[in-house]
């Protein structure tokens, strides 16, 4: 009886075992999709879903379609938007002018006067993708970012916005 039990187990066990094996061949079979950088690169970045960027107004790409509701912050878990409002300018000793900058929402304010990113806190969660309700975020497809410094990972979404739609080589910058 002993025997039988024991036999049953290892027939088991040896089933078990090349069923693994099987599973292990056809993967080890299949083409492979890893890319070995930097000796090459990623060619289909579509899908990528890197840091969020604003999007440009239709008609003027350097400008954002940002409503500064403050939607996107209040829905974002991980709390790594800012979003800034203008809210008073005032005159400095030496004549210049200083603008104040609040949390959106402002009574009156249509567009943001800073936009801050940190991505190091960024989940990739979306969320704040879904909630804008003028479509002014989206996912870049930067999969190329790296550093050794947590402060190279603050971007200012406006001036990155802005550095896109005058660089010629992006088309202007915007998909």
């Amino acid at each position: 009886m002993a025997v039988v039990q024991a036999l049953r187990k290892t027939f088991t066990d040896l089933k078990s075992l090349v069923i693994g094996l099987g599973v292990t061949g056809k993967a080890f079979c299949r083409p492979t999709v890893t890319v070995i950088y930097p000796r090459e690169r990623v060619d289909n970045l579509a899908s990528f879903h890197g840091h969020v960027e604003l999007a440009g107004k239709d008609d003027d790409p350097a400008v954002p379609r940002c409503v500064a509701c403050g939607a996107c912050a209040k829905a974002c878990p991980s709390r790594c938007l800012t979003v800034l409002c203008p809210v008073a300018a005032k005159e400095d000793k030496a004549g210049g002018a200083s603008v104040t900058m609040a949390p959106a929402p402002q009574k009156g304010v249509k567009t943001p006067g800073q936009f801050i990113l940190d991505f190091s806190l960024c989940s990739l969660c979306g969320q704040c993708v879904r909630t804008c309700p003028v479509d002014s975020l989206r996912f870049s497809n930067d999969a190329y970012l790296v550093s050794f410094d947590r402060k190279d990972f603050q971007f200012d979404l406006i001036a990155r916005l802005r550095r896109q739609a005058a660089s010629p080589a992006a088309g202007g910058g915007l998909r």
